[in-house]
C-alpha cells in the first residue's frame, strides 16, 4: 500500500541559506523550520561528482498549508548556475507554483518589491483562474496561483508551494509518467500555442504545448490535509531546441532541485516505480526492504529518502517520514511508523506545528 500526502517540499540550492530563507520567510510565509541541518550529502554521489558534499538545508513550511521549500546551500564548493540563459521550457523545474487564497492581495504586496514583480498585472491562466509570476533575489521564479485551500489562516498573502511548471521533451510520454507514478491522472487543460500569461517569462513568446495536471482523487496519509492539493504543469517548447538547465553541474546547484513528496509504502513505490521504468536512482536505506525497523538520521527528523527521474532526468524525491519533531521546545516527537499510513493526523495536532515558527529578532 502506497500513499501519497502531497508535496512536501521543493528543493531551491541557493548562495546564502539564510538570506534565501529570511526572503521566503518574509514574502511567503516560510516561517517554520521542520529541519534545519548542517551536514554532508554523503548518499547523492550520482549527482554530486561522486563526492561527499557539505551543505546547510534548512526545510520549512507556512502553516497556511502546502508544501514547504528545502532551501540549500553548498558549503564545500561554490554553487554554480547555469552557463547558459534558462528559459521557458528548458528540461527541468522552471518555476515553483506557490498558492493564494488572496492573489490581489499578494500581487499588490509583490509590487512593493522592487524589480520582484514579473507579471505587469494580475494574469488568467487557460483554467480562468488568476495567477501572477514573481522572482526572488536569486533568480528563481515563482507562480500565484488561486487557490482556497487554507489549513490555518494567518495574515501571510500566499500559502505553501503548490506544484511546479516543468519543461519537457515529450509532453505525452511525461503525461504518462506524472500520471501511472505520482497520480496526476485529471487533465485541467491541454493547449498549444502562444500564451499572453507567459509572455513576460524569460523565453515566454516561444509556441509551446502545455498541459495542467493535477489528481482526481484526494490525497492520503499523515500530513495530507495540511500538504493538500496539488498540480504539475509540463511545458513542451516547439520553436527552439531546449537545453537541459542542470547541463554539466551538480544537484543542488543554483536554482530548483527537485520536487519532493510525503509517502507512505516505501517498498511499494520501489516496485511501482520499477514496474513502469523509473527505478530509484538513489535510495538511503537500501538494506530497510530486509530490516524494517532501521531508519535515516535527518538531523530534527528521521526517514528514509529515495530518487527517481522523469523521462528528461527532472529528479523527484520520497520522503517516507518515521520521526518529526512537533513541539521541538519540549521534545514532542511524532512516530509515525505506530499509525495506519493513509489515517491523516489530526489537525490540532498539525497545528502545534505553528507554536514552532520563527520569531524574527527585534
Amino acid at each position: 500500500m502506497t500513499a501519497i500526502s502531497g508535496i512536501q517540499q521543493i528543493g531551491i540550492g541557493i548562495p546564502n541559506v539564510h538570506q534565501a530563507w529570511k526572503w521566503y520567510r518574509e514574502n511567503f510565509g516560510m516561517d517554520i523550520p521542520v529541519v534545519d541541518a548542517p551536514g554532508t550529502a554523503e548518499l547523492m554521489l550520482k549527482y554530486t561528482d561522486n563526492k561527499p558534499q557539505e551543505r546547510h538545508a534548512i526545510i520549512a513550511v507556512n502553516i497556511e498549508g502546502g508544501g514547504g521549500f528545502e532551501v540549500w546551500q553548498y558549503m564545500s564548493r561554490k554553487p554554480q548556475a547555469a552557463k547558459f540563459k534558462v528559459l521557458l521550457g528548458d528540461l527541468g523545474i522552471f518555476v515553483a507554483k506557490v498558492k493564494s487564497d488572496t492573489v490581489r492581495a499578494s500581487f499588490l504586496k509583490f509590487r512593493l518589491l522592487e524589480d520582484k514583480l514579473v507579471s505587469n498585472n494580475i494574469e488568467k491562466a487557460p483554467d480562468d483562474l488568476d495567477h501572477f509570476f514573481v522572482k526572488d533575489p536569486f533568480n528563481n521564479y515563482f507562480q500565484v496561483v488561486e487557490n482556497y485551500e487554507v489549513f490555518k489562516l494567518t495574515n501571510a498573502t500566499t500559502g505553501g508551494a503548490y506544484g511546479a511548471i516543468i519543461g519537457v521533451s515529450d509532453i505525452e510520454k511525461s503525461k504518462e509518467f506524472y500520471k501511472k507514478i505520482l497520480g496526476y491522472d485529471k487533465v485541467v487543460y491541454q493547449k498549444e500555442g502562444v500564451f499572453d500569461d507567459f509572455e513576460q517569462l524569460p523565453g515566454g513568446k516561444n509556441t509551446f504545448k502545455r498541459v495542467l495536471l493535477t489528481h482526481s482523487k484526494p490525497r492520503k496519509g499523515p500530513f495530507s490535509k495540511f500538504m493538500g492539493s496539488s498540480q504539475i504543469e509540463l511545458v513542451q517548447v516547439l520553436d527552439r531546441t531546449p537545453n537541459k538547465i542542470y547541463k554539466d553541474r551538480l544537484w543542488g546547484d543554483l536554482g530548483f532541485i527537485q520536487i519532493c513528496y510525503d509517502v507512505q509504502g516505501m517498498e511499494e513505490m520501489k516496485k511501482l516505480c520499477e514496474k513502469n521504468g523509473h527505478p530509484f536512482t538513489v535510495d538511503s536505506l537500501p538494506e530497510i526492504y530486509e530490516n524494517p525497523d532501521i531508519t535515516f538520521d535527518m538531523g530534527d527528523a528521521a526517514g528514509h529518502f529515495t530518487y527517481i527521474e522523469d523521462p528528461d532526468g527532472t529528479l523527484i524525491e520520497f520522503v517516507e517520514t518515521h520521526k518529526l519533531p512537533i513541539i521541538k521546545s519540549i521534545g514532542w516527537n511524532l512516530n509515525l511508523r505506530e499509525r495506519h499510513p493513509e489515517k491523516t493526523l489530526p489537525n490540532w495536532m498539525l497545528k502545534t506545528l505553528a507554536w514552532n515558527r520563527y520569531k524574527e529578532p527585534k
